[in-house]
This record gives C-alpha cells, structure tokens and sequence, in this order.
C-alpha cells in the first residue's frame, strides 16, 4: 500500500512539473491540495507528497493561500543561459572523448525525428521538436560520462521547456536549431574535443540571442 501512495506521488510529481514548464499554471497562482484532490480523485496525501517535494524543487513556494507557482522570469533563463554558457562546453569536450557508437546512434535517431517534424511544421509539430530536441541534448550530456554534467545541465534544459517550445514554433528557428544539433553531433562523431565544445558554445550563444529576441517580440 505503501508502494502504491509513493508510485502516485510520482506520477502527480511528474505530471505537476510537466504543467508548470509547459505554463500551465501561471505564476503566482495557487495550487491546493484540496483541489487537486477532487480534479485528479486522489487522496490528499499523495498530493502533499509531491508538492512537498515540487517546493524542494523551487517550482512551488508555501504561502498562508497554499503552494503558489514560482514560475522562470526573465531573469532566471538569463542566469540559466549564463550558467550554460560556462559549463555545456566543458561537457562536450568530454562527451566526444567518452561518446560510444550506441549513444551516437541514439542521437541520430533524435536529430533525424527532429529534422522530420522540422520539415512537417505542421499542428502539434512543436510539441514533438521540443520532445526531440530534448532527447539530443539529454544524450549529449550523458554521453560526456559525468553525472554532475548531466544532472546540472539536463535539469536547466528541463526547465526551459515553455521557452524552448515557443522558440521552435517557428520553422526558421527551428532549422536553425537542428543545423547546430546537427555540428555538435558531427564533432561528437569525430571525436574531436575542440570543434565539439565550439559547436556547443555557439549552440548555447544562439539559442540565448533567440530567446532575447523572442521575448521582445
């Protein structure tokens, strides 16, 4: 019984974050445990469970209201590009010293999806070029075989979602996305430690000036 309560925290956990990324909730709104109680038919303990640790998180803060949604400013993606920018070059020096044949596999698979949805721009496409996009990058950090790498770079990524999803939702800069994909992986392949962190910095550089533009648009 036990099992099945922190089975559901999990899913209500993951669920909670999904919809917060995506903009779901907005910021500064109210969740309750009462509430999500009745929307989702559970008891309220699962739920405490994964607010409780959604507030560990920094995705929800405790209020007299009940958890209200911390949201990502401006100013946090800054911080988070700024973060990125030291770090995800470093990361990939690594991961085209330590990549395996497997792993590239995997990616190419990725940047092909990625490229096929690119193409189609058609409803719903961005959803599944974010979802791609994801995936690369997930494999690109893992593949430099540092878990503090991966866990630092994988979890600002994550929390780019709503950004990153409005930012594909044009196929220009969609395309533009997946050519960079396409020189980290390239580097990757090769092995080579130097054009593997260039592409990755250049990556990082535009993928930041987009979001600037994005959101003076």
């Amino acid at each position: 019984m036990e099992h099945r309560s922190i089975s559901i925290a999990d899913q209500i956990f993951d669920q909670l974050e999904r919809d917060i990324l995506a903009g779901k909730y907005a910021r500064g709104e109210v969740i309750s445990e009462l509430g999500l109680s009745k929307q989702l038919g559970v008891s309220r303990t699962p739920i405490r469970e994964a607010i409780r640790r959604l507030e560990q998180e920094d995705f929800l803060e405790e209020s007299g209201r009940g958890a209200v949604v911390v949201g990502i400013s401006r100013e946090d993606m800054e911080d988070m590009y700024e973060i990125r920018e030291q770090i995800e070059g470093l990361a990939a020096r690594r991961a085209a010293l330590n990549v395996t044949d497997e792993e590239l596999r995997a990616m190419r698979d990725a940047l092909d999806l990625q490229r096929f949805y690119v193409e189609k721009n058609g409803e719903n496409s961005s959803d599944q070029i974010k979802n791609q996009d994801s995936e690369f990058h997930r494999l690109f950090y893992r593949s430099s075989g540092s878990k503090s790498y991966y866990n630092t770079l994988f979890s600002l990524h994550k929390r780019m979602t709503k950004f990153r999803k409005a930012s594909v939702s044009k196929q220009s800069r969609a395309l533009q996305s997946h050519q960079e994909h396409e020189a980290i992986f390239a580097a990757l392949e090769a092995h080579d430690p130097d054009a593997a962190e260039k592409a990755a910095l250049a990556h990082v550089h535009n993928a930041r000036a987009r979001m600037q533009s994005m959101m003076e648009d």
